[in-house]
């Protein structure tokens, strides 16, 4: 399905988490394994009622879900990612089972339709559907984003077949807001509290991902998200790029000319 800026969630592999540290790495990674629908899971010998969105188990299944050896870091994570209300959780001091909920969870894309085998996505398996907005709390919050968060950050603002982007026609773009498509360097500088050259390094590292495109003049660039699924992996080229934004400055200088005639 066409992620377009009027639907409130996009779609990220269970195969392409986000890399690196950072706190929206580590929901992803929560988010991942957590039940697609409601039902019964074994645990080291337990069965145990899960309900949608949700992980039962102990610490030591969360801290393979995270990548984590350390349980004291492992649950400070949990605390963050609480406090913020990514999450809640318990963890049962007699029984030191652990089960934790996913608050942002997109109910009409829930998975409900596999309804037979496990309730837990196997690692790499189908698709999270994400809240467009799941980043946004961390701007808002002037959070310093680390690279996963930043990572993210792009994927879940990315458009495709858009009417009013013309760009994500092309492939999938990544758009913030109805500002339109052009971006630049010291714009997501400032959401994720980094330095402009941070930001180019960090573009140059996931390029594989996250495709740059300057476009001419002080126009900004273009970011494209080439992994996105369902669409095409082909990014277009710099003379396609520029030919469209000749007939952009067409359109616009017709639509002045009318409106003062």
């Amino acid at each position: 399905m066409s992620c377009l800026l009027k639907f409130n969630w996009v779609k990220l592999p269970r195969n392409i988490l986000p890399p690196g540290k950072g706190l929206m790495g580590a929901w992803a990674r929560l988010a991942s394994r957590a039940a697609f629908r409601p039902g019964q899971a074994n645990y080291c010998g337990h069965r145990n009622d899960v309900e949608l969105a949700s992980w039962i188990g102990g610490v030591v299944g969360l801290k393979s879900i995270l990548g984590i050896s350390n349980r004291q870091k492992a649950l400070e994570i949990m605390n963050t990612l609480a406090e913020m209300g990514y999450i809640s959780y318990t963890l049962e001091k007699g029984t030191k089972k652990l089960s934790y909920t996913i608050k942002d969870w997109v109910v009409e894309c829930s998975g409900a339709a596999c309804a037979d085998g496990t309730i837990y996505a196997a690692n790499g398996y189908g698709f999270l559907c994400l809240p467009r907005n799941i980043t946004q709390r961390l701007a808002e919050a002037q959070y310093q984003f680390e690279e996963a968060d930043a990572w993210l950050d792009l994927w879940c603002h990315t458009v495709w077949r858009d009417p009013n982007n013309v760009f994500s026609h092309l492939a999938p773009a990544i758009q913030f807001g109805r500002e339109g498509a052009a971006l630049t360097l010291e714009t997501l500088g400032a959401r994720w509290g980094w330095e402009k050259t941070k930001v180019w390094r960090f573009l140059q590292k996931h390029g594989d991902v996250f495709l740059l495109r300057k476009l001419p003049g002080s126009y900004g660039c273009l970011v494209f998200n080439t992994r996105y699924p369902g669409a095409a992996a082909t990014v277009p080229a710099d003379e396609e790029i520029v030919r469209i934004l000749g007939k952009i400055r067409i359109l616009r200088a017709w639509i002045t000319r009318r409106s003062t005639a």
